[in-house]
């Protein structure tokens, strides 16, 4: 029996899509030919082009489907009835997790690629910007908790780049001061929970 036409087409997708996150995690985007994905899948090269457009494109979609799996993780952990604090303590563990799961390798991988292809700067953008919104939500909360006297857009934005600057630092082989900074940032948010 064969497999239904539709079926077949999705299975070939997640081969390529799968085969592209690992690839984009092993030896970046830049090194991935149409050649080495199909064979990294077990699928035909045709394939890419029919089912995605271009190699971009198909880079893209694996951007935003890791995004759209780790989204659904953290706006559950914010939905959580706990106190603000235990969920930034779970953020920074996701932070780490993320970074072994090669999540933000891929990430800034494809908003290096973005820089020089304006056609898919919005869709990276995109990405970060469903960061901002999960964190413009989740921060509501440590603004009523801690008595934090900051605009929400100002505060997201210190914690977006407290983020992107500890995952490009990462991601260049440097760690010095991590942890002591989120332990600061950890002593003082318990500190405004007393």
């Amino acid at each position: 029996m064969t497999e239904a036409p539709a079926t077949a087409r999705q299975n070939a997708e997640e081969a390529f899509l799968d085969a592209a996150e690992r690839l984009l995690v092993e030896v970046g985007y830049a090194a991935i030919t149409t050649r080495r994905l199909a064979r990294e899948a077990g699928a035909n090269q045709g394939l890419v082009h029919y089912y995605f457009g271009s190699m971009e494109n198909l880079l893209v979609r694996v951007l935003e489907r890791f995004t759209d799996r780790l989204i659904v993780r953290q706006r559950a952990m914010y939905a959580a009835d706990l106190p603000f604090l235990e969920k930034w303590r779970q953020a920074m563990r996701y932070l780490d997790e993320d970074f072994a799961s090669g999540y933000q390798k891929v990430w800034y991988e494809l908003q290096a690629m973005a820089w020089s292809k304006p056609e898919l700067r919005d869709r990276i953008a995109h990405v970060t910007e469903e960061w901002r919104e999960v964190l413009t939500e989740a921060f509501q909360q440590a603004r009523r908790e801690h008595g934090i006297d900051m605009p929400i857009g100002a505060l997201v934005a210190l914690v977006v780049t407290f983020n992107q600057g500890i995952i490009l630092e990462r991601l260049s082989g440097i760690d010095t001061g991590h942890r002591e900074l989120i332990e600061w940032i950890d002593e003082w948010l318990e500190g405004r929970e007393r």
